[in-house]
């Protein structure tokens, strides 16, 4: 019987070269170092929006459904809005966003948020229970439209 041994031939150069190796290295420790200088010195992000005081809030309650329709309604229980899911979709999946929220954080699903429009132009939803909040104009001005109809109302 024969036998045969195959041997690999040995890499004349690495699969990686180090040269990459050391540049993505580096690369990770100079955004390491300017995270840590920005953290350290107290930096203020640019690309915040506006801060602006409060022109008109309004304090409502959401109820949505995974099929997009949403029924938003007053604290007193008041309707103020019943749309339909093609109508809904958008302050649907707010209202989902902020489910998901209060489940992470343990709090009552049912509890208000606030509607806020500030003197910037600017709409904001925040829930009060979580302290989660968020700018609506940067989902574009027609979900933000959306937001400011139920202030109108």
């Amino acid at each position: 019987m024969t036998q045969t041994a195959t041997q690999k031939a040995p890499y004349d150069k690495e699969l990686i070269p180090r040269a990459l190796v050391r540049a993505m290295f580096g690369l990770v420790m100079v955004c390491l170092i300017i995270v840590s200088l920005a953290t350290f010195t107290g930096y203020q992000p640019l690309a915040t929006p506006p801060e602006g005081e409060v022109v008109a809030s309004r304090t409502v309650l959401l109820n949505v459904s995974q099929s997009g329709a949403a029924t938003v309604r007053a604290e007193d229980g008041t309707l103020i809005a019943d749309l339909a899911p093609e109508q809904g979709g958008f302050i649907s999946g707010v209202g989902r966003v902020i489910e998901r929220e209060r489940m992470k954080n343990r709090v009552a699903q049912d509890g208000p948020v606030v509607l806020l429009w500030k003197d910037t132009g600017r709409i904001s939803i925040q829930d009060p229970s979580t302290g989660w909040s968020a700018d609506l104009m940067g989902f574009g001005a027609d979900n933000a439209m959306a937001f400011a109809r139920l202030l109108a109302n």
